[in-house]
């Protein structure tokens, strides 16, 4: 081909530039191009966080199914109400004010302390109350930009640590929940219960687990979806087939029992006392709502870091923008969740499998929370999915946030101790706070160890008597005389 036949096709200096492609509304408002995601990556990623969190419909009920001080007991289909409402208002909130792909359920450290710390001294309304409480002083947190100074000023290479914390901390919730690794007899953990695999189910997980895997080396798109999908549906044929022992499963058995439709129950809705402390006592209050605000605040703040992270909504310091707006949704889930009568709610990991299959805007949060509206009225559905399925999607999605390893100078003792502390705390102990809690102190103690106090910065050293108080509060509780 000549160059005077190319010429004609090549716009004149003075010519008017070809108009830009028109974008959605939807394009638009959640900046799915700027962000590198599609619509489809935005609803795939939705559906796998919601397929990865489901199991709190089941679990929630579960943990706050005992009784209160008066001997009172929640209803089961009430709290199972209680907790879709709350999580699909929060989640619906996340994406349509944060704009960014996390969602939020009840936080099982928020209802943990409810039932073992809560309940035996109040009713659950007044336990209710407590999340309402601590849920407003959140977003004050969130409102004088406190919250946000707070998770700015800690130093990016424990943000990495965080992530990677949070990996192995949802890896190992996958695993246990998949019955891989089990509590031993004369050993913290073994292989399965008592050093061997045992039963359909967790061949299931591991057969699950390697197909994703598999999938995510050919770079197939979608391939966490695909493995549950196709995870569940060997999972219904087996069953169907072999009649499985049901005590096996530890969600139930993959069936559908019964109608697939449901009246939602809002029997809970609103049942709520913001008063009536008076017979526990000040000093308890304060120290509820001390561990509540805790188990909210920094919970999920570890957790925004890491899913934020890992969605490359970061700088390169580890800021991420509009990161207020998802701060203050997540404080007001405290309070949102406690008037539906389900738990305070909070940023779950679990988003960290939407972000994995490309989500990377509020409009999977909208997916998200539109499913578990749905489940008002589509509950028994839920049960299908079993657990192990799920859980399979949460290893992989812990091996994909250890990459973050690589951002790590492990040859700098200040920065790889508090790291390597935030890592293996967060599995260690089951929780994400101490992991935080731990590597903050040991940041700055090394740091003044070596004569650099003034790096750390001043909300360092404040988190680090907080955390100090965190790790002392039974022996302060027992000094208070309220242990």
């Amino acid at each position: 081909m000549t160059q005077q036949s190319v010429e004609p096709a090549a716009r004149r200096p003075d010519a008017p530039a070809a108009p830009p492609a028109r974008r959605s509304r939807a394009d638009r408002y959640f900046s799915i191009t700027e962000r590198g995601s599609t619509v489809g990556r935005e609803v795939r990623g939705g559906v796998t966080t919601f397929m990865a969190m489901a199991y709190i419909l089941l679990l929630n009920p579960l943990i706050l199914g005992g009784e209160d001080v008066d001997g009172h007991l929640l209803g089961r289909s009430g709290l199972i109400t209680a907790t879709a409402l709350a999580a699909a208002a929060t989640t619906l909130l996340m994406g349509f004010v944060g704009r960014v792909p996390l969602a939020l359920a009840a936080g099982l450290g928020v209802s943990g302390v409810l039932a073992s710390q809560v309940a035996p001294q109040m009713t659950w309304a007044q336990a209710m109350g407590m999340c309402v409480v601590y849920g407003v002083i959140i977003c004050l947190l969130v409102v004088t930009g406190l919250r946000e100074l707070i998770m700015n000023a800690i130093p990016l290479a424990l943000k990495h640590g965080i992530t990677m914390g949070i990996g192995l901390f949802i890896a190992l919730i996958g695993l246990y929940k998949a019955g891989f690794v089990h509590q031993g007899a004369a050993t913290p953990v073994s292989l399965g219960p008592a050093g061997e695999l045992v039963g359909w189910p967790v061949l299931i997980f591991a057969v699950t687990l390697l197909l994703i895997f598999a999938l995510q080396a050919r770079r197939i798109p979608g391939a966490i979806l695909i493995g549950i999908l196709a995870g569940t549906v060997l999972a219904v044929l087996l069953n169907t087939v072999l009649e499985i022992d049901p005590k096996s499963w530890s969600s139930g058995p993959p069936a559908l029992d019964g109608s697939a439709v449901s009246a939602p129950d809002f029997s809970l809705f609103g049942d709520v006392d913001l008063g009536g402390w008076g017979d526990v006592g000040v000093i308890t209050v304060g120290m509820i709502v001390f561990t509540l605000v805790l188990a909210g605040f920094f919970d999920a703040m570890a957790t925004i870091i890491g899913v934020g992270t890992e969605a490359g909504l970061a700088d390169d310091k580890g800021r991420m923008p509009g990161l207020s707006r998802a701060l203050f949704v997540d404080g007001a889930g405290g309070a949102i969740g406690g008037v539906a009568g389900g738990s305070g709610q909070t940023v779950f990991v679990e988003s960290a499998t939407g972000v994995g299959e490309g989500a990377r805007t509020g409009l999977a949060s909208v997916v998200t929370g539109l499913l578990f509206a749905a489940c008002l009225f589509f509950t028994p559905l839920t049960a299908i999915v079993p657990a192990e399925v799920a859980s399979a999607a949460l290893v992989v999605i812990g091996a994909m946030m250890m990459q973050n390893a690589r951002h790590v100078d492990w040859a700098d003792r200040s920065v790889a101790v508090p790291v390597f502390l935030t890592v293996v705390l967060m599995p260690f102990t089951y929780t994400i706070t101490a992991g935080v809690a731990a590597g903050v102190i040991s940041y700055t103690v090394i740091k003044l160890a070596q004569g650099r106090a003034r790096e750390a910065g001043p909300l360092m050293w404040v988190l680090t008597v907080v955390f100090v108080g965190y790790f002392a509060l039974h022996p302060i509780e027992n000094w208070l005389g309220v242990g």
